[in-house]
């Protein structure tokens, strides 16, 4: 099938900004809708946003929303988060899978990344 991999991750002072990326290894997945989750130390695993098929559609979670920034280039098989303006709170694994529904919850989603660990210094 698809398998997902993130990278990109790593550390950065609050105000700085990081670009992630998902690739696709195998077979393309521009077939697929992609969402980017979240996950920190002793919290549930949240929602960022989500990029449909074509990429002509993104919708985002109100605590990144104007920050965050997900675009998908078809000729790399890659979708990309940009965060801009990151705040400590923003410090988490972050994940990217392929959307089997429409929805917001795991469940909604499917063929997890490995995940890249994000660090915002105050």
């Amino acid at each position: 099938q698809v398998q997902l991999v993130e990278s990109g991750g790593g550390l950065v002072q609050a105000g700085g900004s990081l670009r992630l990326s998902c690739a696709a290894s195998g077979r393309t997945f521009s077939q697929y809708a992609v969402g980017w989750f979240r996950q920190a130390p002793g919290k549930e695993r949240e929602f960022v946003g989500a990029i449909s098929r074509s990429g002509g559609i993104t919708e985002y979670a109100d605590s990144v929303k104007g920050r965050f920034a997900i675009s998908r280039d078809m000729a790399k098989n890659t979708v990309a988060l940009q965060m801009n303006s990151l705040k400590p709170e923003d410090t988490a694994v972050y994940y990217c899978a392929v959307r089997f529904r429409t929805g917001r919850t795991q469940a909604d989603f499917g063929l997890w990344g490995q995940g890249t660990q994000v660090t915002v210094s105050s």
